[in-house]
This record gives C-alpha cells, structure tokens and sequence, in this order.
C-alpha cells in the first residue's frame, strides 16, 4: 500500500469507509437481490457500513455495529442520534479477537447479513509495531514449519477476521460483505473450495483504492452467499461497483484456484510434478551489505563501501530480479558470496582454504550473526540457504517471481563462471547450452505460456512462485509440441538435475550431513 502511514494507522489498519462507497457497495447487494434480517458490522469503526444498510434494509430487526476504538464509537452514536435512524441500532465498544461472538450471533436473526471494512494490515506489520491488537498465535494456515520460519506464515489480519465470519454462518444462512485487498479474497475462495463450506454464489467487485482512500493496491468488495443449495466452485469478477455483467469467472480445479477455467480445462493433460527437472530458487543469505559485492578492478567493494581483496573461489557473478525480468544476463552489476557448496556445510574449512575471506566474515561476524530469521540457528557460521550441486551448473533457465511476465531466460556462464541468482529468482540447472536453450524455447512455448497463466493472478506482489512452476510437466509439454525425443536425449544426461541434494524449498528441515557428490566446479 502506497502512503504514509501513523502508526494508530498501520496498528488498526484503520480506513474508514468513505459513506459513498458503503452506499454503492450496499446497494449491490440489494441489486443481488439480498435480504437480510439482521446486519453486523464486526470492526465497524465510524459505521459507514451500518448507517448504509439502514438506508437499503429497511426490512431488517436489528442493526449491530462493534468497533474497537470509543473514539469512533462516540462519533457514529452522534450520527445516529443527529439523523434520527429509527431502526434499532446497538453499538458495543469491542476488541474483535477478545469478544464473546458466539453469543451475540445466537441473538441475531437469519440471514444475517456480516458487512464492513475490516483492518488492511498484516501479522508482520503489527508485530514490528509490538501491537497487542492481534490474534491469538496460531498457525491457522497450515504452513509447514520450513515455511513458517522463512516469513510464508505472515498473513492479513482481514482473512484470519473473514474466516471467523465464515465459522459463524457454518450453520446459519447468511451474507458476507466485505472490503478486503483481492489477494485476501482469493485466499478466502481457496479455503471456501478447499473444505467445501457452503457457499452458494461468490462474486468479488474492484474498487478504486486510489480515489477512495489514498492508496495504491489491489482490493474489493468480496460478496459471498452462504446457505443451503448446490455449491460454488467458481467466482464471478466484475470490473466496479456498477457492473451489471462479469468480466471474467475464477474458479477452483484440481485442488487448485485458476484464473482462466477455460484455459486450464485445455491445457490440464500438462500438469504432472517433474520428476528430472525440479525447479530451484535462488540463494537466500539476508545479509546483502556483507554477502553482496562490487567488483573493483581485482578486489571488491561491500555495501558499506569497503574494499577487499577476496579469494575468487567463493566469488560468484549475481542477477536479481531486475536483471532476469528484463533479459540483461550477458553481464552482472554485483557479484555474491557462497560460503556453502551445500547447505549445513561445516565452514570453518573457509579459514585454511579462503584465509582472506575468512577474515573479511570475521569483520563482519555481528552484521551476519544478527540476522532475524530463524533459519539460521543451529546452523554453521555464515551460512546461506537455497544452495546445493544445482547452483554451480554452469547453464540456467531462470524466472522473476516478481516481474509481471512469463519470460522464461536462458543464462549462459559469465567470465568463466556459473551464475549465481538472489532468492526472488527460480530456475533449472542445464549441463549444456543447447540444453538450456531447449528448455528455455519449450517454456516460452504458447502452449506452456497458456497453462502457467491459467494460473497467475499477475495483482499478486510475487505471481510467479515456484509452486506453480512445479505444476507444469517439461515431458508431457515436448510431447505436445513434437520434442519428446530431444527432451528424453537432455533429461538423460543432466547430471545436475540427477543431484539429491535438494532446493531451500524442499530441503530437509535441519539436515546437516554432506552428500556425497563431486565437488561442483567454480569454473569452466
């Protein structure tokens, strides 16, 4: 989100509903063809949303709006008691993740229509802001550990809020309403899908986040009718507010949320896991000011501007994102430093073998023993993740996760040496150049291109993840397009691919042995 944010702003995620919006927004649903009987507002801040019902419900009993802060409590009772509502409204002063909802929905009648503007703040950010205004630990997810440790467990205070609202309706029927970035409702229609709840009809409308609150993301209005019938498997996206028609339909395939049904339908024969080539991401270190190089003439200059003369073994040519993202491999801004071959790697070894960079780590010992993450207890002395045999293969075909494109890179060796990639980056390790420019023509492939992007929904901060990568299947793609014989000839002989030793993302959790392989060459 683009903007300046207080930090009772960022604490609440509190963005209050402008009244024209709420009322647009409301008015949807009336459109829709809903009925309420009674309408909650769980984080009802000033009551946008509450006062907007009143105004198209008015065949509701009972208006029920809770909120956290008095402060916009005192101002919707003054609004209230100013514009003469005469349906009955409670206000409660409320902290939704200490609140006794049980209670208060058995008071409710059906359909209870749960509508509002919940906080657009995530777990990460309240914790940096050493906020009590969180729920309660839990990994509601499901992350496994691995992922729950390097960030993936991070969340929306929004969809841990909407899923509440789901458990409520569980036995009831109901409408949920609610403004919410379209990643978090995407996320909600996964979890819908995935436990077949009951929700009968799923709808999501773009909104303008830019004229209506001074920020810059993707959100909308997520609508969602839960109550007895034939279940929903799809969503229908309209462009705003005053579409009558959708623009497009999502749905939920093979355990999977898509955003082209179509597309996926005729592409799905390529979806297999691979079993020779395993996508990989790139090195993950943490610690780009010490690990992260400028090459001057033969020494190299950090991220604090200090320059050393360092054993060029353990020095490797860097791309990142951007450079992937816009094809500029032939050449690297910044070279990395690999301090494992693999990872749990004993790297002591480093002071007999790379004396000078030993004592360069040694400079820089408390910048890279201070590195949050918890990844790297228990572990050796500055060691990185995301390495194995793979990384030292001297041909790649390498992804951005972030840019908004499928463009898949052949990267060839740079002055001799493999390239290296930061962790924003997957690829596949080639043992050739002809291997890597096979692989690299069969993903840029229509049929391939059509596939991945049946699956992409290009508002994700990273789109491309390497989950999805995994999704595709090299072999059933070079069937399709008349290559099978030269895939079998290059999956043959890929000695990197045949390597056991696994990616930062499917690695053994705490595995320390080494493995026993030749040790991969620095240079050709």
């Amino acid at each position: 989100m683009v903007r300046h944010k207080s930090k009772i702003l960022c604490e609440f995620g509190d963005f209050q509903t402008p009244v024209t919006l709420a009322l647009e927004a409301t008015n949807v649903l009336n459109r829709l063809g809903v009925a309420p009987r009674s309408v909650l507002e769980p984080t009802c801040g000033r009551g946008a949303f509450l006062l907007a019902a009143c105004q198209v419900f008015s065949q509701v009993n009972k208006f029920l709006g809770v909120d956290i802060s008095t402060e916009h409590l005192s101002y919707l009772k003054e609004r209230v008691t100013a514009e003469k509502y005469s349906a009955q409204i409670e206000i409660i002063n409320g902290d939704f993740f200490n609140f006794n909802w049980s209670h208060i929905i058995n008071t409710l009648a059906e359909p209870l229509l749960i509508i509002g503007n919940p906080p657009w703040v995530t777990s990460s950010e309240l914790g940096l802001l050493k906020s009590s205004n969180l729920p309660q630990k839990s990994n509601f997810q499901g992350k496994s550990g691995y992922d729950a440790l390097t960030g993936k467990s991070n969340f929306d205070i929004s969809e841990w809020m909407l899923l509440k609202h789901l458990e409520w309706l569980k036995e009831r029927t109901g409408i949920i309403a609610m403004l919410c970035k379209t990643s978090v409702a995407r996320k909600i229609l996964t979890h819908v899908w995935q436990y077949k709840q009951k929700v009968i009809r799923a709808q999501i409308y773009r909104i303008d986040t830019l004229k209506n609150f001074n920020a810059s993301v993707d959100a909308c209005f997520f609508v969602l009718l839960i109550g007895d019938g034939s279940l929903s498997n799809t969503c229908e996206i309209f462009e705003d507010l005053s579409a009558q028609k959708p623009s497009h339909v999502i749905g939920y395939q093979d355990n999977t949320l898509v955003s082209n049904v179509i597309d996926y339908k005729r592409w799905s024969h390529l979806r297999e896991t691979n079993s020779v080539y395993i996508w990989r991401s790139g090195l993950k270190h943490d610690c780009s000011n010490v690990m992260e190089l400028e090459q001057e003439g033969d020494k190299f200059r950090n991220g604090y501007g200090n320059v050393f003369s360092l054993e060029r073994d353990w020095v490797y040519p860097l791309l990142k994102s951007s450079d992937v993202g816009n094809s500029r491999t032939s050449t690297c801004r910044k070279y990395v430093l690999v301090t494992q071959r693999y990872i749990g790697e004993d790297t002591t070894h480093l002071k007999f073998d790379a004396p000078k960079i030993w004592g360069y780590l040694q400079n820089y010992r408390e910048y890279l023993s201070k590195r949050s993450s918890s990844i790297y207890r228990n572990r050796p002395e500055f060691s990185i993740f995301g390495v194995g045999e793979y990384t030292f293969a001297p041909w790649k075909v390498a992804i951005s996760g972030f840019y908004k494109t499928l463009n898949f890179v052949q990267v060839d060796p740079i002055d001799g040496q493999p390239v290296v990639f930061d962790d924003t980056i997957y690829f596949l390790s080639c043992g050739s150049k002809s291997e890597a420019s096979f692989i690299a023509a069969l993903l840029n492939s229509q049929p391939a291109k059509e596939f991945l992007e049946s699956m992409i929904f290009w508002s994700d901060k990273r789109p491309i993840t390497i989950e999805l990568l995994k999704r595709l299947n090299l072999r059933a793609l070079a069937q399709v397009l008349g290559k099978e014989e030269d895939y079998n000839g290059y999956a043959l002989s890929n000695y990197y691919q045949k390597s056991s030793i696994l990616p930062l993302s499917q690695h053994s959790r705490y595995e320390t042995s080494p493995i026993n392989s030749p040790k991969p060459p620095n240079s050709l």
